[in-house]
């Protein structure tokens, strides 16, 4: 039977995490693979967490199944984070998703048996993963224009016109917060903007919200998505726990629907839940229930909040040191769209040839396309990138 297959194409991050691993140079620094970094270049456990394990550890009394939904007061905490009371809660419904890419999937199964062949529309850029996800689910993919190659910000006309064009049959997919891979965002006069088209044209809301409180706040960074299910009658959203909570391992995410009345969403509700069953079929819950036991708890709620903000402040920072350390070495303001920039990524937009010359000339590691994570830039060795980057550039 095997022989009827042909080779699958590799992961180029999967790749990256490969030729960087095999590097012998002492001095290489990682700016390639998606995960948060602290000072010491770990990806470390958030002291909530630990904390909140441990109470789980000597709480716990069985291992049985949570049911298809999954853990449901990880789903109302999420609510409560993510949604505010933003939306009446009776149209709304979620379950539990093994991560923000198994959300992803499970409302996009959902889609196509709502809608069987709709198109969803991505910006371009996306996330890689976006498009395989949507097509496997038996959706069409279109782009809209997003970022500018130049500026290095968002094309925003020209973005909000392909969205006026749209129509009820089209499902758009927004970045929450923190757009990866670009690291360029919507103001909220944009968002309000953005809205007022979705809402004019009946096109479907789908919101990616992984980095929730990676921008600028756990506030400020909803406002897009709290904006958008305000003002539409559906709208679909998924959230990832794996960045905000640290809990990559866990792969613990949410999937959300907002229906028009309470009677759709329960119907839309037994559609997602027949697509777990006929998949994953019920969720896993130690990283939903690490959530829970944080986000309900007033003292764990707060630590864990400190830490996100140390983790965020974190990244500005690096973000600052590294715009302002090639502004000072080459006299250009080029890169200052690095630290207006928010989230864990920036798209340098500099081509391929770029990013092979620091990869083979000073073992920075970065994805194909420029994409740089700022979590992952040594802070003492911010010059080093800073000279590394203009001798390539020439």
């Amino acid at each position: 039977m095997f022989e009827t297959l042909t080779q699958a194409p590799g992961d180029k991050i999967l790749a990256l995490m490969g030729e960087f691993a095999a590097d012998t140079r002492t001095d290489k620094i990682d700016l390639g693979v998606g995960v948060y970094k602290d000072e010491a270049g770990t990806t470390p456990i958030m002291s909530s967490v630990k904390k909140a394990e441990a109470r789980i550890l000597a709480a716990g009394k069985t291992k049985t199944y949570l049911g298809i939904g999954g853990n449901k007061g990880f789903g109302s905490a999420i609510l409560d984070l993510s949604l505010a009371d933003a939306v009446d809660r009776s149209r709304v419904r979620v379950a539990q998703a093994p991560g923000g890419t198994g959300s992803l999937w499970v409302l996009m199964q959902l889609v196509n048996r709502a809608r069987p062949g709709a198109t969803i529309w991505v910006s371009d850029p996306t996330w890689p993963n976006h498009k395989p996800i949507a097509e496997n689910a038996g959706l069409k993919v279109a782009t809209y224009p997003y970022f500018d190659t130049t500026t290095r910000g968002v094309k925003f006309a020209e973005m909000l016109a392909a969205l006026d064009k749209l129509t009820k049959d089209d499902v758009v997919l927004l970045h929450g917060c923190c757009h990866n891979p670009t690291g360029a965002n919507l103001t909220n006069a944009q968002w309000d903007q953005v809205a007022a088209s979705l809402a004019k044209t009946g096109a479907l809301p789908f919101i990616d919200l992984a980095y929730l409180g990676f921008g600028d706040g756990l506030l400020e960074d909803a406002y897009g998505t709290r904006k958008i299910v305000a003002a539409v009658p559906e709208a679909l959203v998924a959230f990832s726990g794996s960045k905000n909570f640290g809990l990559y391992r866990e792969r613990i995410g949410a999937a959300i629907l907002i229906a028009r009345d309470a009677a759709q969403a329960d119907i839309a509700q037994s559609q997602l839940l027949n697509v777990i069953r006929s998949s994953y079929s019920q969720p896993p819950d130690h990283g939903a229930e690490i959530i829970r036991v944080i986000l309900e708890d007033k003292d764990l709620r707060a630590e864990w909040e400190t830490e996100l903000n140390a983790m965020r402040n974190r990244m500005i920072r690096l973000r600052e040191k590294l715009a302002d350390a090639i502004r000072a070495k080459s006299n250009s303001k080029n890169f200052d769209f690095i630290a207006a920039h928010r989230g864990m990524f920036s798209l340098l937009g500099l081509p391929n040839s770029f990013v092979e010359h620091v990869k083979a000339a000073n073992g920075i590691y970065m994805i194909g396309d420029s994409r740089i994570n700022v979590a992952g830039i040594p802070e003492d060795r911010v010059g080093d990138l800073a000279d590394a980057f203009i001798a390539a550039i020439g």
